[in-house]
């Protein structure tokens, strides 16, 4: 038998080939590891033999099914490279994207058909469907196909994975995922969030964004666990899977706003969490209430912090801290190094603010095809990751925001994260967010933009009156505008270009600059 470079897959089903691997709650299969392994052999026999050689991207168009990781899997086999595209993006956002990153096939689900066959027409890509079970044209090629006879060797510098960033501050960029920042990553989240070979992960993030790859699903299949995946993240669906106990759940993770929406849900109070043995949250700054909520659960919502280009995860809370250390995102990860850099550039202290650096095997090399993005992102081997933390003196991390987010009023920094948890204190806020916004006198100040819960109601000055009571004068938002939802991005961010441009432009003292805000507040 040849040797599996980097392949859990294929040493779980010598190892333990029975063991169950992956399962699609939508069409409920179950496929063992030896099951996996094989479709896994017949899927890279198929695309070697046509034509798909090492290096050429290999694109999917689709909505989760366990067809993409077999797909993901079949890529490492022939090194080629796994290209997911995000499935909501419309068409002229997709064609840029594949424009610039030329994959050499194309697999879709039913429902993008249509538009996968556009961005592929021009350029005579071959494509095939997915995700329909016994009747698909991609089920006929694993029936047809015999095993693949040779793995092409691949090594931790190789990249495995091209995912385009949510491109929420513009042009997506294309970061180049490593075998080895997959490697590192499963290393370094697997013994604190306890994944083992009886881990059954609930997969219900999108699979064309980092954490549906990496928190946790690889992770788990390196440990020769169990993931089962959703279609897409339901709040009634997610409950109903982790209330069963024939599927044992043990592990999950989402971002905030899912948190949220699971509460709300009617089946909420009435869900069995016993089995749960991490319940992992990130993405976005987690509410305190929203914590403690899950928290007299009995579920401890283990904080973490990561971002694409750092494999994801950097930093993660364990369960043991998360009520003494709540609202932090933990501490670094075992092989990731980070550092926080102030606006001088010198070395934060504790209880400063400054960004996060990080560096580590776990690391992008950097965008794909762009070296001006690459050098642009990194110093002296630093990845600069563009958010503002501060350290406590036991080395636990609190991210403040991101530093694009952050405006200045009247000279002082103000961080819409910090003032976006004191609204969330608020009986009735269901959700908030917070922009700068061009103020005459200070240069920029807070605009609070909330959506309110079904039956609650609220005015502007009682937002007021709370801000100022809990926020120093800097800080208080200049006015407060309601909403009924809050556009976010397909990761779960609030996307707030789309917030700036609804509420900010055209109000009094319109949207300025940071470099027009005045230095010093009088």
């Amino acid at each position: 038998m040849p040797p599996r470079h980097y392949d859990w897959i294929h040493y779980h089903a010598r190892t333990r080939p029975l063991a169950p691997a992956l399962t699609d709650l939508g069409r409920n299969v179950t496929l063992t590891y030896v099951a996996l392994d094989e479709r896994v052999a017949r899927l890279a026999s198929f695309l070697k033999s046509r034509g798909i050689n090492s290096g050429d991207r290999v694109a999917v168009l689709a909505q989760n099914c366990s067809d993409q990781f077999e797909i993901l899997f079949a890529c490492g086999r022939i090194g080629a490279i796994f290209l997911p595209l995000n499935w909501r993006l419309s068409l002229p956002e997709l064609a840029d994207i594949t424009n610039r990153s030329v994959p050499a096939f194309f697999f879709h689900d039913a429902e993008r058909a249509e538009a996968c066959s556009a961005l592929g027409r021009d350029a005579g890509v071959p494509m095939l469907q997915i995700g329909s079970g016994e009747s698909s044209p991609y089920e006929e090629v694993i029936r047809s196909c015999s095993a693949l006879a040779e793995d092409v060797p691949v090594t931790h510098d190789d990249v495995q994975v091209l995912m385009y960033t949510s491109g929420t501050m513009g042009r997506p960029k294309g970061v180049m995922l490593t075998f080895g920042m997959t490697f590192w990553n499963a290393v370094n989240v697997g013994m604190p969030a306890r994944i083992s070979p009886e881990t059954r992960f609930l997969s219900a993030m999108p699979l064309f964004h980092t954490a549906g790859l990496n928190l946790f699903a690889n992770p788990v299949f390196r440990a020769g666990g169990q993931v089962l995946v959703m279609r897409g993240f339901d709040a009634g669906a997610v409950l109903n899977a982790i209330d069963d106990p024939a599927f044992g759940i043990t592990h999950f993770f989402a971002v905030p706003a899912a948190y949220q929406a699971m509460t709300t849900h009617a089946r909420f109070a009435a869900t069995d969490l016993s089995r749960l043995q991490l319940a992992c949250v990130g993405g976005a700054a987690t509410p305190q209430p929203l914590l403690e909520t899950w928290l007299a659960r009995g579920v401890p919502l283990a904080n973490g912090y990561g971002m694409t280009e750092t494999g994801p995860a950097v930093t993660l809370l364990s369960g043991q801290d998360a009520k003494r250390k709540s609202g932090s995102t933990g501490q670094a990860l075992l092989n990731v190094e980070v550092r926080i850099v102030r606006d001088d550039d010198a070395e934060a202290g504790v209880a400063e603010a400054g960004e996060l650096w990080v560096r580590g095997p776990s690391v992008t090399p950097g965008y794909w095809r762009d070296p001006a993005a690459t050098t642009a992102a990194f110093e002296d081997g630093w990845l600069k990751t563009g958010d503002i933390v501060r350290r406590d003196a036991e080395g636990f991390f609190y991210v403040l925001d991101r530093a694009k987010d952050m405006y200045i009023s009247g000279g002082e920094n103000v961080y819409p994260a910090e003032v976006e948890a004191v609204l969330y204190q608020i009986d009735g806020v269901a959700d908030a967010a917070v922009v700068g916004v061009g103020d005459d006198r200070w240069g920029e100040a807070g605009l609070a933009i909330l959506v309110v819960k079904p039956g609650s109601t609220l005015d502007r000055d009682a937002v007021i009156a709370h801000c100022r009571q809990n926020l120093a004068t800097f800080k208080h938002p200049r006015d407060v505008v309601f909403t009924d939802v809050l556009p976010r991005t397909a990761s779960g961010k609030v996307h707030k270009p789309t917030l700036r441009e609804k509420f900010a432009v055209g109000r009094p003292g319109g949207a300025t600059s940071r470099a027009d805000a005045p230095r010093a507040r009088a």
